[in-house]
């Protein structure tokens, strides 16, 4: 990007490749620590320029302790350093310091990063390790994508909580989560957030008691049905696929869209998809073949899973697409965006 030209209600960006108008920029160059004063003290700098601490907040000189946005930490889930600099994390290491400073052993044991947003009418919110991080880390994980209501359906005003929680397939453990919803996003994470900080497993997830009445949750609560849902791979009942993998297929398998005529008429259908209605599934089995792997998916992963259960227990080879037509059309929307 080379310059903004405000004129008159829009905004015009000029690059390199030409220029385009917009109503709204918003500039998301993230944050570097100010630590000039520390340099200039000659403490040590570590990553991104912040501060180096030790769990007791305190610097390279002993006499000198240093908190918030401007101090390198632990990433909790890693436990590599990092630089996290958000107002929670600040204001713990602020009473850990001066729990220290004043005589009494404490220790900071890192961040999970937890954040939130309000973009326009929608909260997004993540906590742990997202894939990107995951990957950077090294750290083997896989990836469950739901999208169930932020409270009972029969209530006014439901919306979906677009979830995306990372776990370890060998322990469960998770790893990391984000939620993106009208409403309900932020209590959804703050949740996922203690059950990483307890090294909890999906199994703890699903037996969480949370509170419930129609007009802030469903009976099984989006956490439980995301443990539910991880259990379910771990114990063998379904495997997944993501929309990558099931889009980039190999030739001899077959794409099922096992959700009602009225949503395909209305939300489309991904391509290449063949109808099967979960409903009446188990009348049109002798219309699969028996030779190839079978790729199901319904609005939101719920009915696909459902699906392969038939499926498998009549000798079929088929996966479930983790997400759902739901964060397929999400993702096709999102590479237009980038494209």
């Amino acid at each position: 990007m080379e310059a903004l030209v405000e004129e008159g209600d829009t905004i015009t960006v000029k690059s390199s490749v030409g220029e385009q108008t917009f109503d709204m920029v918003i500039m998301a160059v993230g944050v570097s620590p100010e630590s000039s004063l520390a340099a200039d003290a000659g403490l040590e700098l570590g990553v991104k320029g912040a501060i180096v601490v030790d769990e007791h907040m305190c610097t390279a000189d002993p006499a000198i302790f240093a908190v918030g946005d401007a101090v390198q930490v632990k990433n909790f889930v890693t436990a590599e350093d990092a630089h996290i600099p958000l107002a929670g994390p600040a204001n713990k290491q602020g009473r850990i310091a001066a729990d220290n400073i004043a005589g009494k052993e404490s220790r900071f044991t890192g961040s999970l990063g937890s954040s939130v947003v309000k973009v326009f009418d929608l909260t997004v919110a993540a906590t742990g390790l997202n894939e990107a991080a995951a990957q950077a880390a090294g750290i083997t994980y896989d990836c469950l994508r739901l999208s169930p209501s932020s409270h009972a359906t029969y209530y006014p005003d439901s919306s979906p909580v677009r979830m995306k929680v990372l776990f370890d397939p060998s322990t469960g453990r998770i790893l990391g989560g984000q939620a993106v919803s009208g409403e309900g996003a932020e209590k959804r994470i703050d949740v996922i957030a203690t059950a990483i900080h307890g090294n909890m497993t999906a199994r703890d997830l699903a037996e969480l008691d949370l509170c419930y009445a129609p007009p802030y949750s469903s009976a099984k609560d989006p956490v439980n049905m995301a443990g539910f849902a991880i259990c379910n791979l771990l114990d063998g009942l379904v495997e997944q696929v993501s929309w990558e993998e099931a889009l980039n297929r190999p030739e001899n398998t077959i794409l099922i869209d096992a959700r009602e005529p009225w949503e395909i008429e209305k939300r489309g259908s991904a391509p290449g998809a063949v109808f099967f209605e979960l409903d009446k599934l188990r009348d049109h089995l002798d219309e699969l073949p028996r030779d190839k792997r079978l790729y199901v998916y319904c609005q939101t992963g719920v009915r696909s899973y459902v699906a392969c259960r038939i499926l498998k227990q009549h000798g079929f080879d088929c996966v479930n697409v983790s997400g759902g037509h739901a964060f397929y059309v999400a993702q096709e929307a999102d590479q237009a965006a980038r494209a």
